[in-house]
């Protein structure tokens, strides 16, 4: 199977299924002799992890990280950093019954069709499950880009019909973690609370977008062509479980201006050449331009309903199930650090390239 390994020079490749022994990576081309703060790395696990919370699936797993390889005394070796979690409250018994269907929605039918076989518990690698190997390799990029002045914050945007008003400049960054919708704004984040919740109780699921923002990137990351770090971060985005759209900048707001609306004039300020507007979100030309990068995520809702569903059987029989199991209700609380360390990737991994472009 192709298709396990994200990067170019910062390049990890993850393996493990939902409910096998364990998950885990390789993190290969992360430079050496940095100091890693753990804890910090179990902390973005912690975001992401189930049952953080009881507006999200209740699958109880540590997420603990366990290094094998490439870290010595808290410092990067060069060598490839090799890493496991293991998976602990597995309930393969909850999936039996999928075997001889094909869930709506889900990667169920292609996946068989492509290979001939499937793990039918839990969606095995096509779980959303396999995603906590990247937060591990992506929080590894976020303290690597926090040493050259970079940070990647995102957080929740919307939920259903709620959505936040405000554009990134406005909100407090420093709220994101303050609820456990992850909307840096105490009364929206308390509806939307509300109706996730409400939504549960139906055995029913909802959407919602993340926004993320990315501060302090050198002019001159991606480049013009095939390479464009707004590209890369699309591709990124889009390999994330769930995810249906992605806007940098205006994005699709951008065709309802004219030309003369939508441009960024350029300006001089104190830090030299400087844009009065940023509807390129931080990208032109495929190539960062030193202003903030902001893009948004929109989320399907989970496939997964508590509901009486029609489908078909392996053999053609059309038939009614209702699904089983523990999942999300919305999955953009839990998929905000998982946009972080893809995004976090991405930046490194352009800025560890551009080290090559010139002398």
């Amino acid at each position: 199977m192709a298709g396990n390994t994200f990067g170019s020079i910062f390049k990890v490749t993850t393996f493990g299924e939902s409910h096998g022994t364990a998950i885990g990576g390789i993190l290969d081309g992360c430079p050496a002799n940095i100091e890693l703060d753990l804890p910090a790395i179990q902390y973005e696990l912690d975001r992401r992890k189930p049952g953080q919370s009881v507006i999200v699936t209740q699958r109880k797993e540590s997420d603990t990280v366990t290094f094998l390889s490439g870290i010595l005394d808290g410092k990067t070796l060069g060598s490839p950093i090799g890493f496991i979690l293991e998976n602990t409250d597995q309930r393969s018994k909850d999936y039996g019954k999928f075997a001889e269907l094909y869930r709506p929605s889900h990667a169920d039918y292609t996946y068989q069709q492509k290979y001939g076989i499937r793990d039918v518990r839990g969606g095995g690698r096509s779980s959303a499950r396999e995603t906590a190997s990247r937060v591990v390799a992506g929080a590894i990029a976020k303290q690597i880009l926090k040493q050259i002045g970079v940070t990647v914050q995102s957080y929740v945007s919307q939920v259903g019909p709620l959505v936040l008003d405000k554009t990134y400049s406005e909100v407090d960054l420093a709220a994101i973690d303050s609820n456990i919708v992850r909307c840096p704004d105490a009364e929206l984040a308390g509806k939307m609370e509300v109706l996730i919740k409400d939504i549960r109780k139906e055995g029913d699921t909802v959407g919602g977008k993340i926004t993320c923002v990315i501060k302090g990137t050198p002019i001159g990351l991606g480049a013009p062509v095939f390479d464009r770090l707004n590209a890369d971060l699309a591709k990124a985005m889009f390999s994330i479980n769930a995810v249906k759209g992605f806007e940098l900048g205006s994005g699709f707001g951008s065709l309802k201006m004219k030309g003369s609306e939508h441009n960024d004039p350029f300006v001089i300020g104190e830090e030299g050449i400087k844009t009065a507007t940023n509807n390129s979100g931080g990208i032109q030309g495929g190539i960062s331009n030193g202003e903030a990068i902001y893009f948004n995520v929109a989320f399907k809702p989970v496939a997964t309903l508590i509901q009486n569903q029609k489908t078909v059987s392996k053999s053609g029989e059309a038939i009614e199930f209702k699904g089983e199991g523990r999942h999300d209700p919305c999955v953009v609380p839990r998929a905000v650090p998982i946009v972080d360390a893809m995004a976090a990737m991405v930046i490194l991994d352009h800025y560890l390239r551009n080290k090559a472009t010139h002398i």
